[in-house]
């Protein structure tokens, strides 16, 4: 199979300015973070990074750490993309309550959309990929284990204009509630999922991306139908291949027809076009 990347180009409200010996400058807004970045193997474009913030990472594989922030740093504040407004913050798990590499998965599901599509967003964190869609004229189920990222989904919303957008806000467990739409006899037009590798439900059930994942794409293809038009799947700080996905996503697809395409997702740096690679993805098409 062959294997593409998506790159996201910078935009107004986010750019990765420069990255290198295990770090990236990166602006949101009017201000510019440093974060720990292990991909960054190379030498930056300057030596002197300008900045607001800085995440310094523990030094445990798990993560960890904390974020040094200037005093002219606010608990949040508001960023753009396209017809999308929404809250940037700091969070503790050191990204800034949203991922800016999924801009181009965003811009491919809203180019397949149509009015009153059914579409349903799990692990849908903040909310921007489902007020997307919902820009667009989609009906969305936006799913999260944590009632605070629905929350922020909802104040997303209001600040985008689209509180009246009809969007289902459901503080849940992505895998129960995918097997019970299931047993509901559900179906959606398209399905975005972007599973972290290690999770917690609402009342602690325990999620491996490795051992639950089969499981939740094949319930997830239950609620496809041949005249479904995508399934979006993408996995962040996994030891796993974009081959791998590819391949049960293949499987899995094989009775809708279609075809499945895959690879990596990176970040273009603006101090010298070179491309920090993010995350792995693969997804179903009808077309």
């Amino acid at each position: 199979m062959k294997l593409d990347t998506l790159i996201t180009e910078p935009w107004a409200d986010y750019g990765l300015v420069d990255s290198g010996h295990g770090r990236k400058l990166e602006r949101y807004g009017r201000f510019r973070f440093v974060r720990p970045e292990p991909q960054a193997m190379w030498a930056p474009a300057s030596d002197e990074w300008k900045h607001d913030g800085e995440f310094v990472g523990a030094s445990d594989e798990e993560g960890g750490g904390r974020w040094h922030l200037g005093r002219n740093v606010p608990k949040d504040w508001p960023l753009g993309w396209q017809d999308v407004k929404f809250h940037a913050a700091n969070t503790n798990f050191r990204h800034l309550a949203f991922f800016p590499d999924m801009a181009p998965q965003w811009a491919w599901m809203r180019d397949r959309v149509a009015e009153g599509d059914e579409v349903m967003n799990l692990f849908g964190y903040t909310g921007v990929g489902s007020l997307a869609l919902a820009a667009k004229g989609a009906r969305v189920t936006h799913v999260d284990a944590s009632k605070k990222s629905v929350e922020n989904g909802k104040a997303n919303a209001v600040l985008s204009g689209m509180a009246d957008k009809p969007i289902r806000w459901m503080i849940d467990d992505a895998v129960k509630f995918t097997a019970r739409e299931v047993r509901r006899e559900r179906t959606y037009a398209g399905i975005m999922l972007d599973p972290p590798k290690f999770g917690r439900g609402p009342t602690g059930e325990t999620w491996r991306l490795e051992e639950g994942l089969p499981g939740l794409i094949a319930d997830c293809v239950k609620l496809l139908t041949p005249e479904s038009k995508f399934l979006v799947l993408t996995a962040y700080a996994v030891r796993m291949s974009a081959l791998a996905i590819a391949e049960l996503l293949r499987q899995a697809t094989a009775p809708l027809g279609g075809r499945v395409e895959a690879g990596e997702m990176a970040v273009r740096e603006e101090a010298r076009g070179l491309l920090l690679p993010t995350a792995i993805f693969a997804r179903w098409t009808r077309d």
